[in-house]
């Protein structure tokens, strides 16, 4: 029975067995040694920049693949948003290379906030000595994510390690959209209106009339 069937969400530690974590931190062992590969041959600069976009690629088939399996999330909800951030986040790394938690925006707001206290990404980063000049793809990655979901959210990075902070933290909110109404004036206004093209028609008649008389 699917999590659309029941009506919950699949429990992370039902997606995960030795063999998953073992291949997520091997394929993450290729994405650093393939950034590695590209700034040693075309510079950090199309590294950044090729990173980014490649994460912003599985960041939406991973979002587009959870949407499909659970639903798409109520993000007015907070709760329901939390635990969204807090599954795909799993689902891509776990506890051993990212130590990470989610928590209500703490000046009371309708959005949450994500805390990152450990990253090995920065880890391996600074052991290869390439930590000075990397930009982090976190937004891209989590831009992703919401883009597969089909949901629109406000995703902003308030503090980041690499740049001095204590932690990485994030702060997600759902975007309010606002309805444009029609006044009853504006809508008699463009209803009654005649266009030019209406009026030259109209003219073009009365002189065939005229000539005919």
């Amino acid at each position: 029975m699917t999590a659309q069937e029941t009506g919950e969400p699949t429990p992370v530690g039902e997606l995960e067995n030795e063999l998953t974590v073992a291949l997520r931190q091997f394929w993450w062992l290729h994405d650093a040694r393939w950034y590695q590969g590209v700034k040693k041959r075309f510079g950090q600069e199309v590294a950044n920049e090729i990173n980014a976009e490649a994460l912003r690629f599985v960041g939406r088939r991973v979002g587009s693949w959870y949407g499909n399996r659970e639903g798409t999330p109520d993000v007015c909800s907070s709760a329901a948003l939390q635990d969204v951030i807090e599954t795909i986040t799993r689902i891509m790394t776990n506890e051993g290379m990212m130590r990470s938690h989610t928590e209500p925006d703490p000046d009371g707001g309708p959005g949450i906030q994500t805390v990152i206290t450990e990253h090995f990404a920065l880890r391996m980063l600074r052991a290869a000595r390439s930590l000075e000049g990397y930009d982090c793809p976190c937004l891209d990655m989590r831009g992703g994510w919401f883009e597969g979901l089909g949901v629109d959210v406000r995703d902003e990075n308030r503090e980041c390690m690499r740049t001095g902070g204590a932690v990485c933290r994030f702060h997600t909110e759902p975007v309010q959209t606002e309805s444009v109404e029609t006044t009853s004036a504006e809508t008699e206004s463009v209803e009654t209106e005649p266009t030019e093209t209406e009026s030259a028609d109209t003219a073009s008649v009365e002189r065939k009339e005229l000539y005919r008389s």
